[in-house]
């Protein structure tokens, strides 16, 4: 990968870790439902203006367009209510730790996705050193938990499982202007939210201005521009590398726990930043490749 791509990866961890920080605000006032709905909905009028600005051509294909809506529902509207769910009752620095084991169910579903990517020995263990890291900064939450925890966990689970399967799924759209795909897929995500937030949650009430403030940031920033750069990015770095980027977004959602929750860094949070960051490394495999030629 590039230092541009490289930089873009990084970014998109960052502001996908500041998500987990929205969502535990959101879920003050509204229910888990209505996070996702009001997001996808945001982020879709958002890319429809930015479309439009761009005097970008929309498909006339039906066919393609319901599989666009329905990669939205998959990708975007399902995760997204399922992450605030485990919220509930989970911190959601564990709740981004537990997104970092997206890379890994994307190397397991990209080997064997057809046409997917074969997984090399560096990202192999790029993937190890992630998911140790992972574990090592989970370790003091789950130990506290309980089994009360463990819905919770699960919830967020799978929605990196649907990460994983709709990652690879993207990559057959490479074809589509990636603000198109973007838009179609958001807009199928909210049409398929709405209805369900209404039906299972009710109208939200929502009072406090942090809670606008939340909706907003996450409807804008953490999707509507993450998701232009997503599909941007992904047919050209591949949906394993584009993965990578969880391994950022918990270190990011444990500083702003730190800074902004009151929440306690412990020893065992510093050694897995430390393995994240070695499996950063490993997974991009310049570094490796430099020691390699040097070794020659």
């Amino acid at each position: 990968m590039s230092v541009r791509d490289w930089l873009l990866i990084i970014f998109i961890g960052s502001i996908w870790g500041c998500s987990f920080l929205f969502n535990a605000v959101l879920i003050r006032e509204i229910g888990p439902i209505w996070v996702s709905a009001g997001r996808v909905s945001i982020a879709a009028i958002a890319s429809w203006l930015a479309l439009m600005a761009m005097k970008k051509p929309v498909p006339r294909d039906p066919a393609l367009i319901g599989k666009l809506m329905l990669l939205g529902v998959f990708s975007y509207a399902i995760p997204f209510t399922l992450f605030p769910l485990g919220q509930q009752v989970i911190p959601s620095g564990l709740t981004a730790i537990i997104n970092a084991l997206t890379p890994i169910m994307t190397v397991i579903v990209s080997n064997f996705w057809p046409g997917g990517e074969k997984a090399s020995t560096n990202k192999s263990f790029g993937v190890l050193a992630g998911f140790a890291g992972a574990a090592l900064i989970a370790w003091p939450a789950l130990s506290a938990g309980g089994s009360t925890r463990l819905w919770g966990i699960a919830a967020c689970l799978m929605a990196t499982i649907l990460y994983a399967i709709t990652l690879n799924v993207a990559r057959s759209f490479k074809a589509v202007e990636p603000t198109v795909l973007a838009t179609i897929a958001l807009t199928g995500a909210s049409i398929a939210a709405v209805p369900v937030a209404l039906v299972g949650e009710g109208i939200p009430h929502v009072t406090h201005i942090e809670t606008w403030a939340a909706w907003l940031a996450l409807g804008l920033i953490s999707t509507a521009l993450a998701f232009q750069i997503m599909y941007r990015l992904l047919p050209r770095i591949g949906a394993t590398n584009f993965a990578s980027n969880t391994f950022i977004a918990p270190v990011v959602a444990i500083m702003l726990g730190v800074t902004l929750l009151g929440e306690t860094l412990q020893p065992s949070h510093y050694l897995g930043m430390a393995a994240i960051f070695v499996g950063l490394l490993l997974i991009d495999g310049r570094i490796v490749r430099r020691w390699q030629r040097a070794s020659v």
